[in-house]
């Protein structure tokens, strides 16, 4: 697993939207729901569209090509056409300070 790296700070992340960001080579994308930090790779595992360009409603972020939904807490695919989830990785807020940590490809994703 990665050591954490500084992507930001807290006012780049508006509050209730997903922002794309790139981190050591990889798509990412940091929801703000309510003022809380969620990071999970930016690719829909339908159909790789960028989930950042999707809508953020309540705790699920929306793929803008075919509407699926997954759960920003957990990555979990909540609605069809999607079936996997996506993969999700670690936040830390320390003042307006904000690090992710990249979590490492599950086997069937290397």
């Amino acid at each position: 697993m990665s050591e954490f790296i500084r992507i930001g700070k807290k006012r780049d992340f508006p509050t209730n939207r997903a922002t794309g960001i790139v981190v050591e080579g990889k798509n990412v994308c940091v929801a703000n729901h309510e003022g809380r930090l969620y990071a999970f790779d930016d690719r829909c595992t339908h159909a790789e569209s960028l989930l950042s360009a999707g809508d953020l409603e309540e705790c699920e972020i929306v793929c803008p090509l075919h509407g699926a939904r997954f759960s920003i807490e957990t990555g979990a695919a909540l609605t069809l056409p999607a079936v996997r989830p996506v993969r999700t990785h670690d936040i830390k807020v320390e003042g307006e300070d904000v690090s992710l940590r990249l979590k490492e490809p599950l086997p069937d994703e290397a």
